[in-house]
C-alpha cells in the first residue's frame, strides 16, 4: 500500500466492511496451499544446509516442547493495511476469519491447558466483528492477554474509537507494529500516512495511561526494512525512547526487535531482488545455537482461523500443521499430545535462530 491518506482510510473502511459481510467461513484453498509448498520447496532448495541438519549437528532433534505457556489465537487474516513486509499477508480483501465455534473451542483448551498467556493476532484482530466478546470471555480466566496491533485501527474509523479504553479496562498488553521512529521509513513499509495514524494511536494510549502505569504495558516491534538483521535491541531502544519522546511526547515500556522471515510477501521481494540466497546465506552465517534454546515454538503453539494448530504463526502461513497422527484442530485440544510432539522444522526456522534470535516476544538469546 503506498498510501495511508484520510481518503485512503475511507476506501478500505468500505472494502473492510464488503469482506466482513462475506467473510467468516472462507476455507483453506488448495491454491493457497500449493502457493505455501512452492515456498517451502524454494527455501529447501537453496545451496545452504538444511535447518534440521544444523540442530541435528548440536544433538536438538527432534525438537522437542518445553510447556504450553502461551496459546497464540489468529483470528483471521483481515486488516486495513497492506504492509510490505506482512508474513501474513493480511489485506481489506482477506476473507478468513474465525467462527464462534471455533473461539469456543480456544476458550475450552483455555480452561484444560496450563497457558498463563493468551496473543491474539490477525490481521488486525480488533476488525473482527466478535473480538469485544471474545477478549471479555478470555478475561474471565486468570491469564494475561496481549492484542497485536497496528495501532492505525485506533483512529481508522468510528466503529473502533472504543478500543483504547476497552483495552485499558481489561489490562490487555498491547504489542504494536512500530518498524521505526521515522516517517520515512515507517511509511515506506507500511504506506505513506501510517506513520502518522500510528503517533496518534500511541498517544492516545499514553493519555490512558499505557507505557506510564505499570499495569498498562506498552511495547512496539521492529523489524529490519529490507534483507538485513536486527541491530541490538537494547540500542535501538534506547534510540526510540529518546526520539519518539522529544519528537512526539510518546512513551512505552519495551522495543522488540524481529527478524524478517523468508516467507509471504518478503520473500516475494528478495525473489524480485534476487536477495533470497544473500539473505538466507545471512541467517545460516549467523546461526546462534543459544537462541534454540528458547525458540517461541517451544512453549507456544499457533491457532488459525479455522482451528488448526501449528507449532508457530509462521508455520501457519506455509500451512504445517503440528506433526503427530492425532488430531490437528483445537476443538481436540490434547495437552499431553501437544506437550510431547515433535516440532515441525523447515529452512525458514533460520529466520528464529540468527543473531540474538527472534520471536514474537523479540530477541531469545
Amino acid at each position: 500500500m503506498s498510501t495511508y491518506t484520510e481518503e485512503d482510510q475511507i476506501t478500505l473502511y468500505n472494502k473492510v466492511q464488503a469482506t466482513l459481510a462475506k467473510a467468516k467461513r472462507s476455507p483453506v484453498t488448495e491454491v493457497k496451499r500449493k502457493k505455501a509448498l512452492e515456498e517451502i520447496k524454494y527455501l529447501e532448495n537453496v545451496a545452504i544446509e538444511s535447518f534440521t541438519d544444523k540442530l541435528q549437528k548440536y544433538n536438538f532433534t527432534p525438537l522437542k516442547p518445553t510447556g504450553l505457556d502461551i496459546l497464540q489465537i489468529n483470528v483471521g487474516y483481515l486488516c486495513n493495511q497492506i504492509c510490505n513486509h506482512c508474513h501474513v499477508n493480511a489485506g481489506p480483501a482477506r476473507k478468513e476469519l474465525m467462527t464462534l465455534e471455533t473461539m469456543n473451542a480456544c476458550l475450552a483448551a483455555l480452561d484444560e491447558g496450563n497457558f498463563h498467556t493468551v496473543d491474539l493476532t490477525g490481521g488486525a484482530p480488533e476488525i473482527h466483528p466478535d473480538f469485544k466478546w471474545f477478549v471479555e470471555e478470555i478475561s474471565k480466566r486468570n491469564v494475561k492477554i496481549i492484542v497485536r496491533s497496528n495501532l492505525t485501527i485506533l483512529t481508522f474509523h468510528e466503529d473502533y474509537a472504543y478500543l483504547p479504553e476497552f483495552f485499558k479496562k481489561h489490562k490487555i498488553e498491547v504489542i504494536a507494529s512500530m518498524p521505526c521512529y521515522t516517517i520515512e521509513n515507517v511509511d515506506k513499509q507500511r504506506g505513506e500516512g501510517v506513520f502518522e495514524a500510528s503517533i496518534k494511536g500511541l498517544q492516545i494510549l499514553n493519555t490512558l495511561g499505557y507505557g506510564v502505569e505499570s499495569d498498562l504495558t506498552l511495547h512496539l516491534v521492529y523489524n529490519p526494512g529490507g534483507a538485513s538483521l536486527p541491530g541490538d535491541q537494547m540500542g535501538l531502544e534506547r534510540d526510540y525512547k529518546e526520539m519518539l519522546k522529544k519528537n512526539f511526547d510518546v512513551v512505552f515500556n519495551n522495543l522488540y526487535t524481529i527478524t524478517n522471515m523468508p516467507i509471504s510477501r518478503f520473500l516475494t521481494d528478495l525473489k524480485n531482488q534476487d536477495k533470497v540466497e544473500h539473505y538466507m546465506h545471512l541467517l545460516v552465517d549467523n546461526f546462534n545455537l543459544a537462541a534454540v534454546e528458547n525458540v517461541m515454538c517451544r512453549n507456544t503453539i499457533s491457532v488459525r482461523f479455522d482451528g488448526t494448530i501449528f507449532d508457530c504463526d509462521f508455520n501457519q502461513m506455509l500451512h504445517l500443521p503440528i506433526s503427530g497422527k492425532g488430531s490437528k484442530n483445537i476443538k481436540d485440544f490434547n495437552l499431553e499430545e501437544l506437550a510431547t510432539r515433535t516440532i515441525v522444522l523447515k529452512n525458514h526456522c533460520y529466520g528464529c535462530t540468527a543473531g540474538a534470535g527472534s520471536s514474537c516476544q523479540g530477541v531469545v538469546a
